[in-house]
């Protein structure tokens, strides 16, 4: 199957009321139908509300794969609309199985590197009504992951995604959401995560938090 940018959007920050309080969110994207350019931050135009868990260089392209949105689809009953999770990139062919921290890929003529796996929040789920769906993607590990740009560039929707350079010793986008979300994630898997030279550094102490708590 050829790997390729299905879509890509971007989106600016948004307000909600929910039980009284404004939250503002980011979280609801259109789509980008022409070139656009990509900076070390991400896609110019596209805006982050909440810059403490969303954005910076280790999360600066948001990413998520084009197959899971028949199953999900199907789990809620609705279609998910334009940027259904969230996602800068809507991308075929490289579901959090497939894809590996570090992993390098160049997309027109911007190359990125996986850093670590989406990791939802409540917006996600107060974006299509359904306060569970957070708990369902940490069930299903179809979480998503972020790029890190190497290389600036433009992307165009419908561009071939290659990979230039690929970690087989580093685990799966899958594998690091299995540990992180396991009830009792050995040692050994932990310190497999933790040594992993590419991973996010907010990810890296996650897992370091885990390893510390067990003793």
């Amino acid at each position: 199957m050829e790997k390729k940018v299905d879509s890509i959007h971007r989106g600016k920050p948004r307000t909600l009321e929910v039980a009284g309080k404004q939250i503002q969110t980011s979280i609801f994207k259109e789509k980008v139908l022409s070139t656009i350019r990509v900076g070390k931050s991400g896609l110019i135009g596209d805006t982050q509300s909440d810059q403490v868990n969303h954005g910076g260089l280790d999360k600066a392209i948001c990413v998520y794969p084009y197959e899971h949105y028949p199953f999900w689809e199907k789990k809620l009953g609705k279609g998910l609309g334009v940027s259904g999770f969230g996602e800068n990139f809507t991308l075929v062919g490289l579901q959090e199985d497939k894809v590996r921290i570090g992993d390098v890929y160049q997309i027109g003529d911007v190359i990125v590197q996986v850093s670590q796996p989406r990791q939802p929040c409540f917006k996600l789920g107060l974006k299509h009504n359904q306060p569970k769906l957070v708990v369902w993607v940490q069930e299903t590990g179809f979480s998503g992951y972020y790029f890190r740009v190497l290389k600036e560039g433009v992307v165009t929707p419908g561009d071939t995604v290659l990979c230039i350079e690929q970690k087989l010793e580093n685990p799966t986008v899958m594998e690091a959401n299995q540990v992180k979300y396991a009830k009792n994630p050995s040692r050994d898997k932990l310190l497999w995560m933790t040594n992993v030279g590419e991973l996010s550094e907010g990810w890296r102490k996650d897992f370091l938090k885990i390893l510390e708590n067990k003793g």
